[in-house]
């Protein structure tokens, strides 16, 4: 089975860079399942239920979320009646919404877990004790479990791919908004990537405009962020995975630009 994880999308250009080139890559590449972070969709902070439709209308299997899920307060009746939005499943038990669901692609199982990392973030359950709930309730089912990780810290990320090596088809890193370079498959079969990056505006800092960004570096006051335009980029990684073992065969990455003319 191919997946494809898109990296988290930021605002309008993101939206429009999933619209202009999902299709493309799903017949190009072959795709089987779309999973893509949302929680910067609306104006670079949280997702509404329109934008979450637009998104699926194009092609997205499954949206995950992070720290900004709560931003956009009509969110917190949706998750609850969307199966296909996952917030983290590290949130207290009684939050709205799911933290992991079993969804059925061309007659397949694949299990998607969203997990939010403690460092220099909420300080919610812990993200390892979780994930192995979560692995131990739906291995029965399926083989292929995929965790969308959204977290700070590189060492934090990068732990969790190590504990979860040869339990879970993949942990894919989000929230820095910076895609890295050392995707690989772990020992035991786990594709892992630090972070995979965003889609959204290219001339930006992780999607917001420049000059704002440096005005809050350079003065140390309070400014009021907005998403950049201008092109968009696209960052990606495609997993294949054999279904009978859930074991990763390959994860590369997709970083297309815009072009600016």
């Amino acid at each position: 089975m191919r997946i494809l994880m898109i990296g988290d999308i930021v605002g309008r250009p993101g939206r429009r860079a999933v619209r202009d080139t999902l299709q493309t890559i799903r017949q190009e590449l072959k795709i089987d399942m779309i999973i893509a972070n949302g929680e910067n969709a609306a104006g670079g902070t949280g997702i509404t239920a329109d934008i979450a439709r637009e998104l699926y209308d194009c092609g997205v299997d499954v949206l995950t979320m992070g720290n900004h899920i709560w931003d956009k307060k009509e969110i917190v009746s949706y998750i609850e009646q969307e199966p296909r939005m996952l917030r983290p499943a590290n949130y207290p038990p009684g939050t709205p919404g799911r933290g992991a669901g079993i969804f059925k692609i061309n007659g397949t199982n694949v299990g998607i877990m969203n997990i939010s990392g403690r460092v220099y973030l909420s300080n919610l359950d812990c993200p390892f004790r979780t994930a192995d709930q979560i692995v131990e309730s739906i291995s029965g089912q399926t083989k292929i479990i995929l965790v969308d990780f959204h977290a700070e810290a590189t060492s934090e990320k990068i732990a969790l791919g190590w504990y979860l090596d040869g339990k879970v088809s993949a942990v894919i890193g989000t929230h820095t908004h910076i895609q890295t370079g050392d995707e690989r498959i772990l020992p035991k079969g786990t594709a892992y990537i630090t972070d995979v990056g965003m889609t959204g505006p290219r001339n930006s800092v992780i999607g917001v405009k420049a000059n704002l960004v440096l005005q809050k570096f350079l003065t140390q006051m309070p400014v009021r962020f907005e998403v950049a335009d201008g092109p968009y980029q696209f960052n990606a990684v495609v997993i294949d995975v054999d279904p009978e073992t859930g074991r990763a065969n390959n994860i590369k990455r997709i970083f297309n630009t815009e072009s600016s003319d």
